[in-house]
């Protein structure tokens, strides 16, 4: 997407294209819900009834808070809390945030999957169950790592393909089969003025430096 310019013309800024954020919702009773993501825009803090919705890191104890901090979960299509130690522990809570994730605190880098946790009816113990958990794979692949092509947000490393007017995907950076261009974050930044010069596409990302500033990748 490069252009061409005559000496002393201004170089015409590149697009902005916004991440695209699927959403799959699994609804079960004191279960989690596997919400597939690519990345989101989006930016806030996240809040209820009870004022703004704190980060969760601590451990808890097993079995205390439903996929509390350091919990593991078990592989879908319905996901269940188990104990690390079993053999069907797939994935580890890495943070626990109350909200959305399209408007609460961000997950860790090196998250590779968000699951919304809820929980209904007269088992539901506490409103702290309800929010969303940010998981890391126990073992490899790792979609959340740069250049992985998967994990909640987009991040510097990562590479991304024009889906359609305005919007990008994430795709592995050593996906040598796709057909259309593919661009990776060199950069973050907090303005597009800031990106150098040979900046190909601008990606809109979440936290203090939003503007992501991405090159062709040949």
């Amino acid at each position: 997407m490069a252009e061409h310019t005559s000496p002393g013309l201004r170089r015409p800024l590149p697009p902005v294209l916004t991440p695209v954020l699927t959403a799959v919702l699994l609804p079960a009773l004191a279960a989690a819900a596997l919400l597939l993501t690519g990345c989101r825009v989006a930016d806030g803090s996240g809040t209820d009834d009870h004022g703004p919705a704190p980060a969760s890191t601590a451990p808890s104890p097993y079995g205390v808070v439903f996929l509390g901090p350091g919990d593991c979960s078990s592989r879908g299509p319905v996901i269940r809390e188990v104990s690390c130690r079993s053999e069907k522990a797939a994935a580890r809570v890495v943070a626990r945030h109350l909200g959305r994730p399209d408007s609460g605190p961000l997950c860790p880098g090196g998250t590779d999957f968000l699951l919304h946790v809820s929980e209904t009816g007269d088992g539901a113990r506490s409103r702290l169950t309800t929010g969303y958990a940010c998981m890391r794979n126990l073992e490899p692949p790792h979609p959340g790592d740069p250049g992985q092509g998967g994990g909640p947000l987009t991040v510097v490393g990562d590479c991304v393909t024009a889906s359609r007017a305005g919007e990008v995907r994430e795709t592995p950076c050593d996906d040598a089969g796709g057909r259309a261009p593919r661009y990776r974050v060199e950069s973050a930044v907090q303005r597009r003025d800031q990106c150098p010069g040979t900046t190909d596409l601008f990606v809109s990302l979440r936290g203090d430096l939003p503007v992501g500033c991405a090159r062709r990748s040949p």
